[in-house]
């Protein structure tokens, strides 16, 4: 893998990551209410909500304001929550690692699941089979995340106790066994996604010159699947992987609110009903800047897997 490409990946972060800072700065401005008003209630007099919007100086122009922003960022200030009075990146620091921890186990047990039935589909490709898991995992997929949620926490949950219906645990074998039906959730949606891109993949594959070559040779069907056909008709699955990394993210938004998981995404759902203008633009930052890793990560091992992509 040439320097060059690697280097031009990372360049391209740069743009996407200032057109996501002013898109996010006008955004949360634009939600109906203010932070003043949200601290203060209802009750609040119009004298007391001008000064305090002037004390959190949003009585500023919006270019003076991005300018601050901006300066704050470049310094490694993300600025202090409006309503819990703590600095964002300490509650940041706080809770992400619980939302990747939740992230990276729904799309484990997305690939676990996708994979296997993937192949056993395209092997058995148009037969009852292949038919059942395709439409099995077009009813996940059409599913509402919440509902799909919603109905696990009820069965596996409050109904057999199988797992308890909400909280973090402490340690790791506590974190897999609290956090299992969120990620369940996530990485069914994921799953159904993955199985119809990768059946596609290795009926494609299966049907290649180098794969009936392979045959020729005497090769068993384990390894021509394993070193030939995965390995191939895995590329665009991983590219599509990294591609809904962000929409795992985002599921993790609702999941963490249904489980009641204390991730960076139930705490974005309070920062926005709460107007904390800080705490939603600390947040979308730093979901954008995982994204955008996660895409360079992809893109590195689709050039790896294929060396042709460097040239794209």
């Amino acid at each position: 893998m040439h320097a060059s490409y690697v280097i031009r990946r990372l360049l391209q972060i740069i743009p996407t990551f200032l057109a996501v800072m002013l898109v996010v700065f006008l955004l949360v401005r634009l939600l109906p209410g203010d932070p003043a008003s949200a601290i203060l209630g209802d009750r609040a007099t119009a004298e007391i909500v001008e000064r305090t919007n002037r004390e959190l100086g949003l009585d500023r122009p919006l270019p003076v304001q991005f300018g601050v922003f901006v300066r704050n960022l470049l310094q490694g200030d993300l600025g202090d929550s409006i309503s819990l009075k703590i600095p964002v990146l300490r509650l940041i620091g706080e809770r992400l690692p619980t939302t990747l921890f939740l992230t990276a186990y729904a799309a484990v047990l997305g690939v676990l699941m996708a994979v296997p039935l993937a192949v056993v589909a395209a092997v058995r490709r148009n037969t009852w089979v292949d038919g059942v898991i395709r439409a099995v995992f077009q009813v996940g997929l059409s599913l509402p995340v919440f509902y799909v949620a919603l109905q696990l926490l009820s069965l596996l949950g409050a109904r057999l106790g199988w797992f308890p219906i909400g909280g973090y645990g402490e340690g790791f074998g506590e974190h897999l066994y609290h956090l299992f039906l969120p990620a369940l959730t996530l990485g069914l949606n994921l799953a159904a996604i993955l199985v119809r891109t990768l059946r596609n993949s290795i009926i494609e594959v299966l049907t290649a010159e180098y794969v009936d070559f392979a045959r020729a040779k005497g090769l068993r069907s384990r390894v021509i699947m394993t070193r030939h056909v995965l390995r191939n008709a895995l590329i665009a699955t991983i590219t599509l992987l990294g591609l809904n990394i962000g929409a795992l993210i985002g599921g993790a938004v609702i999941t963490e609110t249904v489980f009641a998981i204390p991730g960076v995404g139930r705490l974005m759902v309070d920062a926005i009903f709460g107007r904390d203008y800080p705490v939603i633009q600390g947040l979308t930052l730093t979901f954008a800047l995982i994204v955008s890793l996660v895409f360079l990560i992809t893109d590195l091992i689709h050039a790896r897997l294929d060396p042709r992509a460097e040239l794209s």
